[in-house]
């Protein structure tokens, strides 16, 4: 039994796609604890070309 089953181009196979981060030196807080926060980062997502799976069939 042969598989119609092709890797998704958009994710790769890996089935979910990164969020991007964009950092800044500017965006530094001053909180007291010392948690500086430099990257504003987009939360990873199911890919929507194969939702989710990895695959194309």
């Amino acid at each position: 039994m042969t598989s119609d089953k092709k890797t998704c181009p958009q994710c790769k196979g890996s089935k979910i796609l990164m969020g991007q981060c964009e950092c800044n030196a500017e965006w530094r807080g001053t909180d007291e604890d010392e948690s500086h926060s430099d990257c504003i980062c987009e939360p990873d997502t199911e890919c929507p070309k194969c939702n989710g799976k990895g695959y194309i069939e």
